[in-house]
């Protein structure tokens, strides 16, 4: 597997510890939406360091974008990430396999763990493939949503929302619980997405046990 040293070209701030990256693309690289790379910091001490993020960008940009959260409680490569400013370099390895589209269905993300389904949503949406695909997103509160209005613009209704630490007009307020799955899903023989944190992942997986979701039909991103 070739490893490319890609200079960052644009970062943006999305939320107040999510970034976007914006990287030099190789000629001919390309990816399929939901796979990852290996990631490490061109500096001394991190070049050993990788660590996997998901592709944001489609195929048909002329760059190479991930979106990654800093963890800034402890010292480690993303809390590094998000020191680095335009210019420096990150060594991207060739892509590899994750989550892929597998038919409409249920797109379940818990904080950062919404980025493997950035592109593939992005990419429906451009070929108008969208259709009765949802997202339910949990976070902490509004303004760690990611990706909000963008979200709303390619799902519309089907983009909703719950919160643990905020009260809201707008959204849901607590943990993702199968009162409000039921509440939000009417039908659970669709395809089944999940990513998120593992206290997350282990609550929605005895939920679909209890629904009696087909395991086939559950396709599975560990943070």
């Amino acid at each position: 597997m070739e490893d490319h040293k890609l200079k960052i070209l644009k970062i943006t701030r999305l939320t107040h510890d999510v970034r976007s990256y914006r990287l030099e693309k190789p000629a001919g690289f390309k990816f399929i939406p939901g796979q990852a790379a290996d990631v490490a910091i061109n500096k001394p001490g991190f070049v050993d360091q990788k660590r996997s993020f998901t592709f944001t960008a489609l195929n048909d940009w002329d760059y190479l974008e991930f979106t990654i959260k800093s963890y800034t409680d402890h010292d480690g490569v993303t809390k590094e990430i998000g020191k680095l400013v335009e210019g420096d370099e990150l060594i991207v390895s060739d892509p590899w396999g994750a989550i892929s589209y597998k038919g409409e269905g249920i797109f379940l993300a818990g904080g950062a763990g919404v980025t493997p389904f950035i592109a593939i949503l992005r990419d429906l949406y451009n070929k108008k493939m969208i259709g009765s695909n949802k997202l339910i997103f949990a976070n902490k509160t509004e303004s760690d949503i990611i990706h909000k209005d963008e979200f709303e613009q390619i799902l519309g209704k089907n983009f909703i929302n719950i919160l643990s630490d905020d009260k809201s007009k707008k959204y849901a307020s607590g943990f993702i619980t199968e009162q409000f799955l039921k509440s939000n899903i009417d039908d659970f023989n669709k395809m089944f997405y999940l990513c998120g944190p593992p206290p997350m992942m282990n609550a929605v997986g005895k939920i679909f046990d209890n629904l009696k979701v087909d395991k086939n039909k559950i396709v599975i991103e560990a943070l």
